[in-house]
């Protein structure tokens, strides 16, 4: 290893490593070093248009195959961008090569694959990640503040949360994301996972007692079976509290959270990309209802709280952090189990809601 960087090694070009070369670039404690395809020429145009942007100390490697890139001594942990059908494969390739390992979401097929897959990882002594940037916001933690202060939103009854974009005609003749064989949850894997986490990471991680889900349309990309392009999702845990969620290939861009409680609520209009240029903030609303004989009102008590401005361009961004985070627990010496647990969960819950759907609204296992 490094004695300076961790040493990063891309498997595939797709559209969002991009973004994540530079949040590597920017995180201060890792380097790119090698990028590969199975197409050579591929590797070395994607090299070459991120170096331009943001530039690596030393031009990576492109390499013409995944296999040559986890044999090399000079990778250290490698990024997985890969659809979803083929994760399992390169991440227990990557497991037994010793590399650690960033996983895109969501992580498998099933939760059966997970597991094995995190088995390999702890096995081989390797750390694993799933490509959740908003866990590392500098957001989170001051929300966790207010949601544990007892007063800001006393005790939490009800999570309610939203994430879709509109995709344009030709993304149902030619995105992987319309395919069920490589992506095979459609808008439940892209967009309900954050959904879900975010809930999980609300509860402490306890788990719901029932899970419902129902898919409002679907999309089968060439001829093959149909993937959700709208999701919604219902949770029961224990003491009534519940969360729902909504997620849409076909809905307008939309990313807001609100966890509402027994003295207030909190909102987020952006918890899963932080709005460019926009504070990163949330809004606390404790409104008390007042009335005085034949006038009635609602006195708003709004606390805006802000944690700072934001750019996706900048060294503390949630990507960026993302990789310091990953680059500085690896060089703790210490595995962090809980960031495995905290994916096997949200495949869980993913896969339950799943199920319930597959059995027409009956609640998932």
């Amino acid at each position: 290893m490094s004695a300076s960087k961790l040493r990063w090694g891309i498997l595939g070009t797709a559209q969002i490593a991009r973004k994540n070369w530079k949040a590597i670039q920017l995180s201060g404690n890792s380097t790119v070093v090698a990028v590969a395809s199975r197409d050579a020429e591929r590797a070395r145009r994607f090299i070459a248009e991120c170096q331009a942007q943001a530039p690596m100390e030393a031009v990576p490697k492109a390499i013409g195959s995944y296999e040559e890139l986890l044999a090399s001594e000079s990778v250290d942990a490698v990024y997985i961008p890969l659809p979803t059908g083929l994760r399992k494969e390169w991440v227990l390739r990557a497991a037994a090569a010793h590399k650690h390992i960033v996983c895109e979401k969501p992580c498998a097929v099933s939760v059966a694959d997970l597991r094995e897959m995190l088995d390999a990882c702890r096995r081989q002594q390797v750390q694993f990640l799933d490509g959740v940037m908003f866990m590392h916001s500098r957001r989170l933690e001051r929300l966790r503040e207010v949601l544990d202060d007892g007063k800001s939103v006393g005790e939490v009854r009800r999570i309610a949360s939203a994430f879709s974009f509109c995709a344009p005609p030709e993304f149902f003749r030619s995105n992987i994301r319309a395919h069920s064989e490589l992506e095979p949850h459609g808008c439940l894997g892209d967009l309900g996972w954050y959904c879900i986490r975010l809930s999980l990471w609300v509860m402490n991680w306890e788990m719901p007692q029932k899970v419902t889900g129902q898919v409002l349309s679907q999309f089968g990309l060439g001829g093959a079976a149909p993937v959700a392009t709208e999701f919604s999702g219902e949770l029961l845990f224990g003491g009534g509290v519940s969360a729902g969620f909504y997620c849409s290939f076909i809905t307008e861009n939309q990313q807001w959270a609100n966890v509402g409680g027994t003295r207030g609520y909190v909102e987020v209009p952006d918890f899963v990309l932080p709005f460019d240029g926009k504070e990163l903030s949330f809004e606390v609303q404790n409104a008390v209802f007042a009335a005085s004989g034949c006038d009635f009102k609602v006195e708003s008590n709004l606390q805006r709280i802000t944690v700072a401005e934001y750019s996706h361009s900048h060294a503390t961004a949630q990507e960026t952090n993302l990789f310091r985070n990953f680059a500085n627990q690896v060089r703790s010496g210490r595995l962090n189990d809980s960031w495995l647990e905290m994916a096997l969960k949200t495949q869980q819950v993913m896969e339950a809601c799943l199920d319930s759907a597959r059995a027409q609204g009956r609640s998932g296992s």
